[in-house]
């Protein structure tokens, strides 16, 4: 459906919300190393540079930011909100805001917007007797009028470690045209995955589940390759046994598979 150019009656009133949980996976061998682990991820995504991560995004998808507000939590843990509003465009138009196009990469916490927000919150944890952590942040964008999140995929996705994403978005409520003609998307969407770049495409394992007729879109992403070095915390793959190695790598396979799949599998 392109609707680009059609007048409307009034101001668009289609809400698009994007959620995503992202998992970051590591091993840290003993209780003083994941104490410690625990410590690196919160002050490695403390609340300042959650805050950096949200203005981006606001800066990608072309919104002013109208408020911030943030907080880090005791033991651990970190929150943004960010209150947003939508850059001035051409009054009464509906443009086609958002081809199915990849968004911008990096280059390199919870924010308001006006009639819109960003948020983040942080949930680093550890197994309690087994080596294997895992840091999860829950981000959502939430927009009205012409602004899309779809944009900041790419650069949420590639701004932390993601070794799994879940994401889920859905286009709700419906604007008018001046001829009284409900609107119910205002750009056309088949997948998720036609925003990532390819690049990322080919590093992920990736399934949908669409409801095409609700606009409500699913997508998770596993990456593909694990390379045993970069899951170990404080640890040289070269001081660890080949058995060892074994059964770590077995642990972390293990645990994005559950996430991935949402069961337990021991």
């Amino acid at each position: 459906m392109k609707n680009d150019k059609i007048k409307l009656h009034g101001f668009n009133n289609l809400t698009k919300s994007l959620s995503f949980n992202i998992y970051d996976v590591c091993y840290a061998d003993t209780p003083a190393q994941r104490q410690a682990y625990i410590e690196y991820i919160d002050e490695e995504y403390n609340a300042e540079r959650l805050k950096q991560i949200l203005t981006e995004v606001a800066n990608i998808i072309e919104a002013n930011i109208l408020s911030v507000s943030h907080q880090d939590y005791d033991p651990q843990g970190a929150s943004v909100t960010v209150l947003i509003a939508e850059n001035e465009t051409i009054d009464g138009t509906m443009d086609e805001i958002s081809s199915e196009a990849p968004g911008p990469l990096p280059d390199t916490v919870i924010g308001h917007l006006d009639k819109s927000h960003l948020t983040v919150h942080t949930y680093p944890e550890t197994h309690p007797d087994k080596g294997v952590s895992t840091f999860r942040v829950d981000i959502d964008v939430s927009t009205c009028g012409v602004i899309s999140p779809l944009k900041a995929l790419n650069y949420l996705i590639h701004s932390f470690d993601s070794d799994i994403v879940t994401m889920d978005y859905r286009i709700r409520g419906f604007t008018r045209d001046i001829y009284g003609q409900k609107h119910f998307k205002d750009h056309d969407i088949t997948s998720i995955q036609s925003y990532l770049t390819e690049e990322t495409r080919d590093r992920y394992k990736t399934i949908d589940v669409n409801v095409y007729q609700e606009n409500i879109f699913h997508t998770k992403m596993m990456l593909n390759d694990l390379n045993l070095q970069g899951y170990l915390f404080n640890q040289k793959l070269e001081d660890i046994s080949e058995g060892k190695q074994k059964e770590i790598y077995e642990q972390i396979e293990n645990e994005m598979l559950e996430i991935f799949y949402g069961k337990n599998f021991n």
